[in-house]
Order: C-alpha cells, then sequence, then structure tokens
C-alpha cells in the first residue's frame, strides 16, 4: 500500500506549517483536504496557504474551481486518490474535514448521486418535511443529520429513492478498511489556547482584508447561494450586506462558528479515525511526532 501522511487537527491549529515541514523532511507533496481553498478568490476567509508560505512545496486541490461549482467529498475522494496513485513522491494530506479524509482514506464508496439531485419534489418540500420523511424511511440517518442541513436531507432521501435501499443500510456494510497506509499526526493545543488562537486569527482575516476580498466576490458575480459560500468565513457576511449586521457582529460570529467547528472536529476525529496527537506548542511533541513520522515511512 502506499504511504500516506494526514496532517490533521482543528481549525487554525497550525496544520499548514506543520505541513511544510513534514514535506520538506519527506521530500514529498501537498494535497489540500479543505474545501474552500479549492475556490479561486476565496483566499483570505479559508486561511488559503500563501506563496510564500509554500517555500517552494508542491500544492494540490488548491485554485482549481468557480465558486458556482459544488465540490463534495466523492470529489475530493476522486482528485485526491489520482494524485497519490500517480505521485511518485510521498503524498501529505493537510487539514480537510473528517468526511473528506475517510473518503480518501477508506474503502468508502459513493453512489451515483452524490453530487447531484434529480428529485424535484424533493427541492420544493420544507426542511421540516424532508426531516419528517428521513425519520420515516431511514431513521438511523435521521439521527447523524440536523434538521436543517438541507442538502444531506435531500441527499440521504435521494439515495434511498434510487437504490430502494437506506444510507444507513449501504454504509453498513462497508468495511471502512484503510485503502493506505497512513499515518495521521493530530495537531492539538489545550481549548483555550485554541479558542484564542482563533479569535486572533479571525481578527487578522478581518486586518488582512476580509470585508473587501467578499466584496469584491460579489462584485464579480458570487451570491451567498453559492457552494463557496457555505464555508465559515464567508457565509456570515450575508446579514450584513442586507444590513442587519455590523462589521463587529459579523466577525464575532465568524469567531463563534469557528470554535464550534473546532470542538465538531476534535469529537469527530476522536471516534472515527486512529490519530497520533501531539502539542504543536511544545518543541519535544515535535521531535516525538516526527521521529513517529519517519519510523513509520522507513518501515
Amino acid at each position: 500500500m502506499k504511504k500516506v501522511l494526514v496532517i490533521a487537527g482543528p481549525t487554525a491549529v497550525g496544520k499548514t506549517s506543520f505541513s511544510i515541514k513534514a514535506a520538506k523532511a519527506l521530500d514529498a507533496e501537498i494535497i489540500s483536504g479543505d474545501s474552500i481553498q479549492v475556490y479561486r478568490g476565496f483566499d483570505i476567509g479559508s486561511g488559503k496557504v500563501t506563496e510564500e508560505e509554500k517555500e517552494g512545496i508542491v500544492h494540490h486541490l488548491i485554485d482549481i474551481m468557480d465558486p458556482k461549482e459544488p465540490y463534495s467529498a466523492a470529489d475530493f475522494q476522486k482528485m485526491a486518490r489520482k494524485i497519490i496513485d500517480e505521485n511518485e513522491k510521498m503524498t501529505i494530506i493537510c487539514g480537510g474535514t473528517g468526511l473528506y479524509l475517510k473518503s480518501c482514506l477508506y474503502d468508502y464508496t459513493f453512489n451515483e448521486e452524490s453530487g447531484s439531485f434529480a428529485s424535484g419534489h424533493f427541492e420544493k418540500m420544507t426542511n421540516e418535511e424532508l426531516y419528517a420523511k428521513l425519520l420515516e424511511t431511514d431513521p438511523v440517518q435521521a439521527q447523524k443529520i440536523h434538521p436543517n442541513n438541507r442538502r444531506r436531507l435531500m441527499r440521504s432521501l435521494t439515495i434511498a429513492e434510487r437504490t430502494g435501499r437506506s444510507q444507513s443500510e449501504i454504509e453498513a456494510e462497508q468495511t471502512h478498511e484503510m485503502i493506505y497506509d497512513a499515518f495521521i499526526a493530530g495537531c492539538t493545543m489545550d481549548r483555550e489556547a485554541l479558542y484564542e488562537r482563533i479569535n486572533l486569527r479571525v481578527e487578522m482575516m478581518f486586518e488582512a482584508g476580509l470585508e473587501k476580498e467578499v466584496a469584491s466576490l460579489l462584485e464579480k458575480g458570487c451570491s451567498f447561494d453559492d457552494p463557496a459560500m457555505k464555508g465559515i468565513g464567508y457565509k456570515e457576511w450575508k446579514d450584513y450586506f442586507l444590513g442587519n449586521f455590523t462589521a463587529e457582529e459579523v466577525k464575532a460570529e465568524i469567531q463563534k462558528h469557528s470554535r464550534q467547528f473546532a470542538k465538531r472536529q476534535y469529537t469527530w476525529f476522536n471516534h472515527q479515525m486512529p490519530v497520533h496527537w501531539f502539542d504543536v506548542r511544545k518543541k519535544s511533541e515535535h521531535e516525538r511526532i516526527m521521529k513517529e513520522i519517519m519510523d513509520w515511512r522507513n518501515a
């Protein structure tokens, strides 16, 4: 099996800088696992790695799509696996949601409808109606989805309609075994310090011109209905441009949503993947994890 290093962890913890360090040590290339950094023009709010920060390391799946194009875990799985399988160098996946990482590393299969929803009658239903229908057709899956997550509700219902089987039933049949020899290094720090770092990072985004970036995107034809605008750091601006929020209120919302996202990321990784956690603030921890990574690579 091909070896793949994964740099995981909550938002703003310092994955990018560690991934560059690891790439240099391993002579590797980096695949971005981020769902917003794939979009051209979405730089500040997504925390996109800059050319200077790359330090000459090749990065994949950044600036490859237009804001109105949908991008899913199935898309990431297909593109990331192609890079891993065809690349002569070792690859490092940096960042990404748990589902994106799992879909790539494990024998995770998607159904034909993964990228689209053909059933028009679902579009006409309210979120409440969609959730009620899913409770009826697939109660197990309904427990995993927020009643207001319209996209996932429609996806689960479409799977049941097209296949005649529930999504939970299909997923239960998958063995979820790794198809690569993956080492998952988890960047972490104590929760209070992380939340302070998240708040500071958002402050820095504002200082770097996040408001101007969003305004420019809207002027170029983007809307808050576009897939790219669904990410934290962008979706919160809708009420500001409608005149309902101040910039300070937007900042507070982005900080809050980022902290909540970090908490969900910890929960997911701790339950779903074998992560080797290390404290990014401690030199001894950096040395320990790098030794583990080098031992894994040479094994």
